[in-house]
């Protein structure tokens, strides 16, 4: 028996065009591997979409594409990511498995979890992921007892990142214990953190983590180049599949102690190079000797460059007018945790945690979306009372 192991898909992540299109192309690409490796079953931990509700034609595509896996008397086993999780129960995840393309192994009720039996015999439950890491409050309910006394062969699909085996870029971020899982799982089907882990742990199980199906964002476009899953069969054994469909070309350009003409002449022939049909990720840095880094005129150059996809990131190109800011040094999805971890601990009347946990509380709160038929003011007025019940 073979199966595979997908996550942070992130189907319509992308704003522009080209590269929302292609990751739709890397996810169909991975299920056609899956299909001609003779797979099981797979396995989606999260993130399948890039938010709760989709678009329409991004919602086309990706049943069409799961379709695929039913043809072939594949099943698919599904929880939801902190991106297409949503507080007001409104998710495409539903739409899909009401359709029979997934099947959802989040069943949680009373603070117990099932299990979902596949024709195999093997066992599937897990806990989705929630914004602002907020599934630790599901965790921490969980009665963890049954599912590590039930017999056969378990998967555990989780999406949260793990203190013990998190990446440098999460170092500023406190994050739930691995222990935190419940034990005995033959294989955990790790999501949400965009990078490639494995780890045989003694009294748990072998903990995965496959990274993105497509990067999805211009820092995973520069240090991943691509996408990649697991393939694992019954012992085990696993094989991380890479996905690269189009090249990336990352370049990055110093333009310190130059002048805007200066500046222009280097990063034009920076771009001479054969880039047709190739991703490039433009990274221009470093602190003007005189005048502005409008002066350059940078749109103007890419506009010329003939290529896949061209973005661009200047986020540390200043002028000796203005002195570089203090950016936040982790992954777009993990900001928001950051910003409130800095900010927290001022209010005197609550512990810096209570103050972190009550935040969280209010930003989801906020994030509610206004129900079919409800009225402004009756939208505004639930948001309110719900908000002060929040805060007691």
């Amino acid at each position: 028996m073979k199966f595979a192991h997908l996550a942070d898909c992130h189907v319509g992540g992308w704003k522009e065009p080209e590269l929302k299109n292609l990751g739709l192309q890397y996810f169909e690409n991975a299920i056609d591997t899956c299909i001609k490796n003779n797979v099981a079953f797979v396995i989606i931990s999260g993130d399948l979409f890039n938010t709760a509700i989709p678009e329409i034609q991004t919602i086309k595509e990706t049943a069409r594409i799961l379709h695929k896996l039913k043809d072939h008397d594949i099943s698919c086993y599904i929880i939801a990511g902190s991106h297409d999780y949503s507080p007001s129960g409104k998710t495409m995840l539903d739409v899909l498995e009401e359709s029979g393309l997934v099947k959802n192994v989040m069943k949680f009720n009373n603070n117990q979890l099932k299990f979902t039996q596949d024709k195999t015999g093997t066992k599937f439950t897990g806990i989705y992921g929630r914004r602002g890491g907020l599934e630790v409050l599901d965790y921490d309910k969980l009665n963890k007892e049954p599912l590590e006394k039930e017999e056969g062969f378990k998967i555990f699909l989780f999406h949260t990142a793990l203190e013990e085996f998190k990446p440098e870029s999460l170092n500023a971020i406190d994050i739930q214990s691995y222990r935190s899982l419940p034990k005995n799982f033959n294989y955990y089907a790790g999501g949400h953190v965009h990078y490639i882990f494995q780890k045989q742990v003694p009294d748990y199980g072998l903990i995965t983590y496959p990274g993105p199906i497509f990067p999805n964002s211009f820092k995973e476009l520069e240090e991943l180049k691509g996408g990649g899953f697991y393939i694992v069969d019954e012992k085990l054994n696993f094989e991380h599949i890479k996905i690269r469909l189009k090249e990336v070309v990352s370049l990055q350009i110093d333009v310190t102690d130059l002048t805007p003409d200066q500046a222009k002449d280097k990063i034009l022939k920076e771009l001479t190079q054969d880039l047709k049909d190739k991703i490039v990720t433009l990274r221009i840095f470093g602190k003007l000797k005189s005048g502005k880094p409008s002066e350059i005129g940078i749109k103007q150059l890419i506009e010329k460059i003939e290529c896949f996809s061209l973005i661009k990131n200047t986020s540390k190109l200043i002028s000796e007018e203005f002195e570089e800011q203090e950016t936040l040094p982790t992954e777009i999805v993990n900001i928001e945790q950051v910003i409130i971890q800095q900010n927290s601990g001022k209010l005197l009347v609550l512990t810096k945690d209570k103050e972190e946990e009550l935040t969280q509380k209010l930003i989801l709160n906020l994030d509610k979306e206004k129900l079919e038929g409800e009225k402004n003011a009756d939208y505004e007025n639930r948001i309110i009372k719900d908000s002060l019940e929040i805060l007691k």
